[in-house]
């Protein structure tokens, strides 16, 4: 682990905290090492209940570090003397990153961004690979690449699509226009947005309602939604009666049924 990344579990609730405040969060080669080594292991792990993804004081994540990048562009910019560009090699560095927002989408476990303020280019990809977002009303998410000549990264093409749509999508990409937690929740981008005061305590209420639902049917809930992005009906209804009968022998579903009948609130243990 390191500095840039805090890692906290606490009733089934694992929280992970973007941590370099000074550069509103923006990622390291260290936070995406940490971020690719805990997000795996919270997801194998059977006593964390749901994964929290935010950032340290009044930011998010202000995505990639571009002074990083200004100083390898006067790298490759300064003539000899510098290592050749391996294209190939940075390629698959960049793609071996991009898992993190592979395994925020899929584990078998609810994920939850908190957005206490902006979330820019890969960080906001970061936001759109969770299950559900919450952001403060003022917090700013923008795309941000077209302003910096980039292409984008970290999947946000392919979650803010399937989440506004192909056309608004684009207008997004292409202008990089900036827009509040509030239009956020209206155009469906994050599913709630709070003042900003209120965010600590919206978050970690919905944090704990998460972390109270049947893990097991929730992983299997997550595979079927997925599924249906991309697969067929019919697919999608074998993979459903699959889901079905093997959630129906998990101990969650069990007493859950017998609550059911006794007309009192199920407990669920994630089993």
């Amino acid at each position: 682990m390191t500095d840039h990344l805090i890692e906290t579990v606490e009733d089934g609730i694992a929280t992970l905290t973007m941590n370099r405040p000074e550069a509103r969060n923006a990622l390291t080669g260290e936070m995406q090492a940490a971020l690719s080594e805990a997000l795996p292991r919270l997801a194998a792990d059977a006593s964390v209940r749901v994964v929290v993804l935010t950032g340290t004081g009044a930011a998010f994540c202000a995505g990639g570090d571009v002074k990083g990048f200004a100083a390898a562009a006067g790298r490759e910019g300064g003539g000899g003397g510098g290592r050749r560009f391996d294209m190939e090699a940075s390629v698959q560095g960049l793609r071996r990153g991009m898992e993190t927002v592979r395994w925020l989408h899929e584990m078998p476990k609810p994920t939850l961004a908190v957005i206490p303020g902006p979330a820019a280019g890969a960080g906001l990809s970061l936001a759109l690979a969770c299950d559900l977002r919450i952001a403060a009303n003022n917090a700013k998410l923008t795309t941000a690449f077209s302003k910096i000549g980039l292409a984008g990264d970290y999947g946000g093409s392919w979650f803010l699509t399937k989440l506004v749509g192909p056309a608004k999508a684009r207008e997004l990409y292409f202008t990089a226009d900036v827009i509040l937690g509030e239009e956020a929740a209206a155009l469906g981008i994050v599913n709630q947005a709070v003042d900003a005061q209120d965010l600590p305590a919206a978050a970690a209420q919905l944090a704990r309602r998460l972390a109270g639902l049947p893990t097991v049917a929730i992983g299997y809930m997550k595979r079927n939604l997925n599924a249906s992005e991309y697969q067929t009906l019919g697919e999608v209804l074998d993979l459903e009666a699959m889901h079905m009968v093997r959630t129906m022998m998990t101990d969650d579903h069990k007493a859950a049924s017998v609550a059911f009948v006794e007309k009192r609130a199920p407990v669920f243990q994630g089993r």
